[in-house]
């Protein structure tokens, strides 16, 4: 999996997936012009349609309704270092569930990419490339 980001200018980046293209910025306040969302609302996007997406494949497993099915997750805001913690996810479904429905859809979106991955989180390496050839001099 791939996505390339370009930095266009100030505070905002285009991000590109296959053939998706989003645009991430920041809020007036940090100098950005509000025309995307933050990297932080891209992580809870991510995860909010991660588990909406297996929420929604369990209703429809069990021939329930998903129209309608509406996925809010929130995070806390925490320094040293500066992070995101304390996810929490509320899924809302348009039906009534059976107390069986509701811990089937729990279980599904424990199977969610994005939410495993926070909860074991993996090595992240940064390389810092220069695409201009530097002349040295001795």
């Amino acid at each position: 999996m791939e996505v390339l980001v370009e930095h266009l200018g100030d505070v905002q980046f285009e991000i590109k997936a296959g053939q998706h293209t989003i645009f991430s910025d920041q809020p007036v306040e940090s100098g950005g012009h509000d025309e995307g969302m933050t990297p932080p609302d891209l992580l809870l996007a991510s995860l909010g349609s991660c588990a909406g997406f297996y929420a929604a494949m369990y209703l429809r497993k069990h021939k329930l309704a998903t129209e309608g099915t509406v996925v809010r997750v929130h995070a806390d805001k925490l320094k040293n270092p500066a992070r995101l913690d304390n996810f929490r996810i509320d899924i809302d479904v348009p039906v009534g569930l059976s107390e069986q429905h509701k811990v089937g859809v729990e279980e599904a979106v424990h199977h969610c990419l994005i939410h495993n991955t926070l909860l074991h989180p993996r090595q992240i390496s940064i390389a810092v490339k220069s695409s201009e050839l530097l002349e040295h001099t001795a």
